[in-house]
């Protein structure tokens, strides 16, 4: 089902606060109705008057001066957007000068809702905008972009009903010289019933232990089998109420070849079996036919899917950043969420995966796994058995 041309999956929920919050002063029905034929004209949401209160947070110098960003230190945690009341972020903007080649997969996100004690995002801050390898690629869809300049973006919302905090640490052994940040929000005067809690959490397996070492052929279709996504990559699991809106992910290849042929599998509301089977890694992602093979593939962008970076596809040491959003249709669960995938046919390859998983859920805090220490997050290759027990890596 592909997405209503023009729609932006943003915009309902931010229709839904403007009215909550005032909006334009409702017309009496009759001078309405006379109004609804006098004129054909149909105005956007941003044509029309609105009373939410449009604010920033941001890392200006609040002496007058130019120097408008925060130095980290190694091991410090800075606060960079601490807000009372009911609101929602629209927008996160950050720009980073780090001497560390690895400070994407360094700083560490986290942002709490309602004053909770656990975050409701915990990632690393590359990860978190698709940066999943630690390298800065330009690239834009509906809900992330990375600019010229490296400037990393956020549109997705983010509501909260009494407060919200987010916070930078710098788990690396180098300082930051400079960390620049502004952050759009609305405050109102109370949020829709409704809105749910937004979540970002990071997984990775490096490498996916494989079920068989014939990494060439995809495995064998008729020999291995996998009917209930046992051992698959798992992006997220989570309980509650809410729905998924996604996943990035980053693959370094360890092997030769072709690194996909993995079905997504979702399991809701039932931990014994997927609801949802796709058919295959590219499929997924949109794409198809191994994004056009070894000789032929293509980096691509689009507001909902995408793969932006594709280099030295199914070679050892090949690199992928894939993304894939369900804002057409976002997965909903009522209890319990596992999204997962398999890492080749049935589990059979050997590749690094890095991931980072979006949805929204009734809880201002899920029970978010830890993260893997600072040092196994780089991404480098990994030693694994090819056919005959050759090894690779």
């Amino acid at each position: 089902m592909k997405p209503v041309p023009g729609a932006n999956p943003r915009r309902g929920f931010f229709r839904r606060l403007m009215t909550l919050a005032g909006g334009a002063a409702a017309l009496p029905v009759a001078a309405a109705q006379a109004q609804s034929r006098e004129s054909a004209l149909a105005l956007p949401a941003y044509a029309k008057a609105m009373a939410h209160k449009s604010l920033k947070q941001s890392s200006y110098d609040t002496t007058g001066g130019n120097s408008d960003r925060w130095p980290i230190a190694p091991g410090e945690t800075i606060t960079v957007f601490d807000q009372k009341g009911s609101g929602a972020i629209s927008h996160i903007w950050f720009t980073i000068a780090a001497p560390g080649l690895m400070h994407l997969k360094e700083l560490v996100l986290r942002a709490y809702w309602d004053g909770a004690s656990q975050p409701s995002i915990l990632t690393p801050i590359g990860d978190f905008f698709g940066l999943n390898l630690g390298d800065y690629v330009i690239y834009e869809n509906d809900y992330l972009g990375v600019s010229p300049g490296k400037s990393l973006n956020c549109y997705f919302a983010m509501p909260y009903r009494t407060g919200a905090k987010l916070t930078v640490t710098n788990e690396g052994s180098q300082a930051v010289g400079s960390f620049y940040s502004n952050i759009d929000f609305m405050s109102v005067p109370s949020l829709p019933a409704d809105a749910l809690y937004f979540h970002a959490n990071y997984h990775q397996l490096a490498p996916c232990p494989p079920t068989t070492n014939d990494w060439k052929s995809n495995g064998d279709a008729n020999r291995l089998k996998n009917p209930d996504g046992k051992n698959n990559y798992v992006y997220c699991e989570t309980r509650g109420r809410g729905h998924l809106m996604g996943v990035s992910l980053g693959v370094l290849q360890n092997q030769e070849f072709w690194m996909g042929e993995g079905d997504d599998m979702i399991f809701i509301d039932d931990e014994s079996r997927p609801l949802i089977i796709g058919t295959g890694s590219e499929d997924y992602f949109l794409g198809s036919w191994n994004f056009g093979g070894r000789t032929g593939a293509q980096a691509f962008a689009h507001g909902q899917y995408g793969a932006p970076y594709i280099e030295l596809p199914e070679r050892t040491g090949g690199r992928y950043l894939c993304y894939r959003f369900h804002g057409d249709n976002p997965v909903t669960f009522s209890r319990y969420l596992k999204h997962t995938m398999e890492h080749g046919h049935a589990n059979h390859r050997a590749d690094n995966f890095y991931s980072t998983c979006y949805w929204y859920q009734d809880k201002p805090a899920a029970s978010l796994p830890a993260l893997p220490a600072v040092g196994d997050r780089t991404p480098v290759l990994s030693a694994v058995e090819g056919p005959g027990g050759a090894r690779r890596g």
